[in-house]
């Protein structure tokens, strides 16, 4: 697997990561733990160094999956995690439960990270969502406090825009900011990715699959738990899902004349726009996370670009992102 940098933090990890929020949430069924733990371990023995959760995933079990699977490979791989919600008492965080990115409840996070990711030190501490009643001033000096004490290795920041990065990282510099990214939402492009440029900021894209749908293999007769975060997704009714069709014939195009898949395609795209982005894609199947890994040894040309940057600006995508 390449590998890729950060940014100018020198942060260097393979060029594409994986994602390990579905291993235990925001999915049905979710995975057996024993085959997540040996999936994670395949996914290193792979050449994947890249690893994303956060104490929120669960809570918490997912932070302690991945860190029981990869303390064999402690100071080979880069784990990535994320502070910023409210703990509910007796329960945990919760995405509903409101934002707290109080500068002691940060070191509360991640005291409590550090003991379930079995390290000394958190690679990546990310706040997960901009906190409107704290200044990111505030949240970038006591992650820069936690720096210097050698808990933390790098900031991040995840779907904040570029006024806020701009103001973290003048307290402390930010390594990377994680944003949904992909074919299909291109938000990011307008603000957020010239102001990583210009700072010299990695940029981490989620959902660069569009949470399955850019896989091809989703059709208008899915129908998702009550668990999955797809349910009532605007993106994922039947009428969504029938009129998107548009954006996988698309890929299939493309991957055409390339031998490769849809997901391929759109993992190449992302690959493609700057030597600083790193995708996170989220696997639990090797046969997944193989195909995903192929995306890598794909180049797409300015032709084959232009092709695409035309085509999609001929297509409305149906139903927001959430």
């Amino acid at each position: 697997m390449q590998k890729r940098k950060l940014g100018n933090s020198g942060l260097e990890v393979s060029a594409l990561g994986l994602g390990c929020m579905r291993m235990t949430f925001g999915d049905a069924p979710i995975g057996d733990r024993q085959e997540m733990l040996a999936f994670l371990r395949a996914a290193v023995d792979r050449g994947i160094t890249f690893f994303d959760t956060a104490e929120v995933y669960g809570p918490f079990n997912n932070e302690e999956l991945v860190g029981e699977a990869l303390e064999p490979f402690r100071g080979q791989v880069v784990i990535a995690t994320k502070f910023g919600f409210k703990h509910e008492p007796g329960f945990g965080p919760s995405p509903r439960s409101g934002l707290d990115s109080r500068p002691e409840q940060i070191k509360r996070v991640a005291e409590a990270s550090l003991r379930r990711l079995h390290v000394e030190a958190i690679d990546l501490f990310y706040q997960h969502r901009v906190d409107p009643n704290v200044p990111i001033e505030d949240v970038a000096g006591a992650v820069k406090e936690l720096i210097q004490e050698g808990k933390v290795k790098h900031f991040g920041l995840s779907e904040a825009g570029a006024d806020i990065i701009r103001r973290a990282h003048a307290v402390q510099p930010v390594s990377a900011v994680q944003s949904e990214y992909s074919i299909w939402w291109r938000v990011v492009e307008e603000a957020v990715l010239p102001t990583c440029e210009a700072l010299g900021i990695g940029f981490v894209p989620y959902s660069p699959l569009g949470r399955g749908y850019l896989t091809g293999k989703i059709d208008e007769s899915q129908t998702f738990d009550s668990s999955d975060i797809r349910k009532g997704n605007p993106r994922f009714t039947p009428e969504a899902i029938r009129a998107n069709r548009v954006v996988i014939h698309l890929l299939e195009r493309i991957g055409a004349d390339k031998g490769a898949t849809p997901a391929q395609i759109a993992l190449a795209w992302l690959l493609a726009q700057k030597p600083w982005i790193v995708p996170i894609p989220g696997s639990r199947r090797l046969e997944r996370l193989d195909e995903n890994m192929g995306a890598a040894d794909i180049e797409l040309t300015a032709h084959d670009l232009a092709d695409i940057a035309d085509a999609m600006s001929a297509i409305t995508v149906v139903g927001d992102r959430y």
